[in-house]
């Protein structure tokens, strides 16, 4: 399944000398010329106006699109699956049976959800530069940086409504002012059984041929009443044929494409291999707990899906950073880089400031990387939280630094505290979203005997977390004394802010306060001797890329707004012809040859409904689109600007897409439209959803 968390090589390439149809691409700054020159076909404004304001961002790391003028949303049952769980109860797992709502009484509110739909771009570049004094040190740097950032979000959350990010691009080349329409009521419409969404599980997860219905549909709401979207994507009433050409509009989450050779190694020796450790932990950990029982399974199995999709993920990404021909062509393309900035001849005093910034860059990015290697395990424990791995420790440092960070002038605070991005940070602090005590006392106790383990017993603030008890025992009393489980109690902290938090006995709390200090040092030397030089360095080598090839360029994926395009194609695999489509015969085939057992077990009524079903009906297809994770849920549309596809995922071949784009092999996966009117007539009888979805 294709990551909703955020995997070799490549770069910056002008749209006429990239690689194929590479490219995550600006809605501001498209490829025009290359798709008229390619594909005869130039998109008017109207139409790009439309998919831009048709796509949505979900909060919990997916991508989606409007459907119709009353707010249905499209996108992968995996993205909504965690909103599926929370609305779930012991007597009814969503998950297991899945779930369609014929009337709008029935649409069920999800949990903590938001959605954004881009509206603006603007550049701020200028602004931001503008703000940092010239030759300021590293720390000065990046507080007057974020303090300028802050602000123009502030100004551009103009109400309730709105959300404003600055986005970094190029790696610190370029900001953009992204402005969204933000909707927190949404409704949960219709989601099939996860054997169904997920058939294969994790041994046909970033396999193809796939033969998945990974689709889930919500709703929109304002004021109680569905919302009335002047932008939404028609459905194709034929779908795609093979070697159409295709786009696909979604949130890639993160790639990697514009990093050095000593960033690349950095991940290759060190922060992939770490991460694949904890990975492989959690998932066997998580795995034999989720076996114990059905309750476990339901609580559980969601997480569990996260951690073996992000494994399986990383290994794919790890494989082509230790592929000698893949680095071979990085460090080609660095050395062509290298000569360039050293050789060229400046014609403005700018261009000259640039390219002697840009010879230092990959001194300053070398220096940052060792820095890195050597504070990666503590970081990774105390400030990203490996080493308290409980829902309830989040909440707690959460209300922590709110009632230390909202204190302070809006400029100086941590970025996820200002005040354009308070309200987002509210709804999900104060959500009824469920939490099971027993499945974070498994979790919390493992991940105090991970830094027990990491740094030793003896180490004086392992002593003082564990406080003379077993991790087991510790994690207990954490769990069972902590009332931040309570909504009203943690309203009560947030609100009445310091004062009621130094005050606080809750064990949890005091936790919190504990290792803040010093996860709080460790965030301000990152910030400072990492990512500030590394932000300065990478904004030189851009500008020296920009000089080199010019600016119609794409940046690296940010978990913002893309466009990529590619046409409907197979591939081969070991000399073997992959074709692009598959069926829903070879569903049912897969499955019988399998023996119909889990994970290849179809739901009871679509074995009971296989006669009714048109089994030539194309179920997966693939394409060359450039797609990362993030992409999940992105509509594939044709030149009509069509709905006739559903990004899900890639193929296996497709894992190296973090920091290369190839199209001989790599595949984006994706449910095609057809398929999914097919089942929701045939098998679910949701007449009244086909009915919306084609407009009458």
């Amino acid at each position: 399944m294709f990551l909703r968390t955020a995997a070799l090589l490549g770069f910056v390439m002008t749209a006429s000398t990239s690689f194929g149809d590479e490219g995550m691409w600006l809605y501001n700054n498209l490829p025009k010329a290359h798709l008229k020159e390619k594909y005869g076909f130039e998109p008017t404004q109207e139409w790009l106006d439309n998919l831009q304001k048709s796509s949505v961002r979900f909060n919990s790391g997916g991508s989606g699109s409007f459907v119709s003028p009353d707010g249905l949303v499209l996108t992968n049952h995996h993205v909504g699956a965690d909103d599926l769980q929370k609305l779930s109860t012991p007597e009814k797992d969503l998950l297991k049976t899945g779930y369609y709502a014929k009337t709008r009484d029935q649409e069920l509110k999800c949990k903590a959800l938001e959605l954004n739909v881009l509206q603006s771009i603007k550049d701020v570049t200028a602004e931001v530069n503008a703000a940092v004094p010239m030759g300021a040190a590293a720390a000065d740097a990046f507080k007057a940086r974020q303090a300028k950032i802050a602000a123009i979000e502030k100004d551009g959350a103009t109400d309730k409504t709105t959300r404003a990010d600055v986005v970094t691009l190029y790696a610190g080349g370029a900001y953009h002012l992204y402005t969204f329409k933000k909707y927190t009521d949404i409704r949960l419409v219709f989601a099939p059984e996860k054997a169904i969404a997920f058939f294969g599980g994790d041994p046909d997860n970033f396999e193809y041929p796939r033969y998945d219905l990974d689709c889930c549909f919500f709703r929109v709401y304002e004021n109680d009443a569905p919302v009335k979207s002047a932008n939404y994507l028609k459905w194709s009433p034929s779908g795609a044929v093979d070697g159409e050409l295709t786009f696909v509009s979604g949130h890639p989450g993160r790639t990697n494409r514009q990093q050095t050779i000593a960033e690349l190694e950095y991940l290759r020796d060190v922060g992939y291999p770490a991460l694949l450790q904890r990975l492989n932990r959690l998932e066997v950990l998580l795995g034999a707990w989720v076996g114990r029982s059905e309750a476990n399974r339901q609580n559980g199995e969601d997480e569990l899906f996260g951690i073996q999709n992000s494994r399986k993920a990383r290994i794919g990404g790890l494989g082509g950073l230790q592929d000698p021909k893949l680095m071979a062509r990085k460090i080609a393309e660095e050395a062509a880089l290298r000569k360039f900035i050293e050789t060229a001849t400046p014609t403005t005093p700018e261009e000259k400031a640039t390219l002697e910034a840009a010879k230092a860059a990959f001194e300053t990015i070398a220096k940052a990387e060792k820095v890195r290697r050597a504070m990666n395990r503590d970081l990774t424990l105390l400030e990203q939280g490996a080493a308290f791995n409980s829902s309830y420790f989040r909440i707690a440092r959460t209300l922590v630094r709110a009632a230390e960070e909202k204190s302070k002038p809006a400029g100086e605070r941590f970025r996820e505290f200002g005040e354009a991005r308070l309200p987002s940070l509210e709804q999900q602090l104060f959500s009824d979203e469920p939490h099971y005590d027993d499945f974070e006392l498994l979790k919390l106790a493992d991940s105090l005997s991970l830094m027990a383990s990491t740094l030793g017993m003896d180490d004086a603030l392992v002593k003082q977390v564990l406080a003379g008890k077993s991790p087991k025992d510790r994690a207990f009393e954490l769990i069972s004394g902590t009332r931040v489980k309570d909504i009203a109690a943690r309203k009560t902290l947030y609100e009445e802010g310091k004062s009621a938090v130094d005050g606080s006995a809750d064990p949890m709390i005091a936790l919190a306060k504990l290792v803040d200090p010093a996860a709080r040092a460790l965030r301000k030397r990152y910030e400072t001797e990492v990512e500030e030089p590394k932000r300065q360095a990478y904004s030189a080598l851009a500008k020296a890329r920009f000089m080199k090839d010019g600016t119609n360029t794409y940046p690296d994926a940010t978990f913002s707004l893309r466009l990529s395009f590619g046409p409907i194609k197979g591939f081969k695999d070991a000399g073997k012809d992959i074709p692009a489509f598959t069926t829903f015969e070879g569903l049912y085939a897969r499955s019988a040859e399998q023996g119909n057992k889990y994970p290849f077990k179809l739901p009871e009524r679509w074995v009971e409904k296989k006669a009714s079903l048109d089994l030539k009906t194309p179920l997966n297809f693939v394409s060359t689109a450039d797609i990362i994770g993030g992409n999940s849920g992105s509509p594939v549309v044709n030149k009509q600007g069509e709905v006739v596809g559903l990004i899900f995922d890639g193929n296996i071949q497709s894992l190296v897409l973090d920091f290369i784009y190839d199209d001989v092999e790599s595949r984006a996966v994706s449910v095609d439209s057809r398929a999914i009117i097919e089942a929701l007539q045939k098998v679910y009888d949701a007449s009244e959803l086909v009915t919306e979805l084609r407009g009458k």
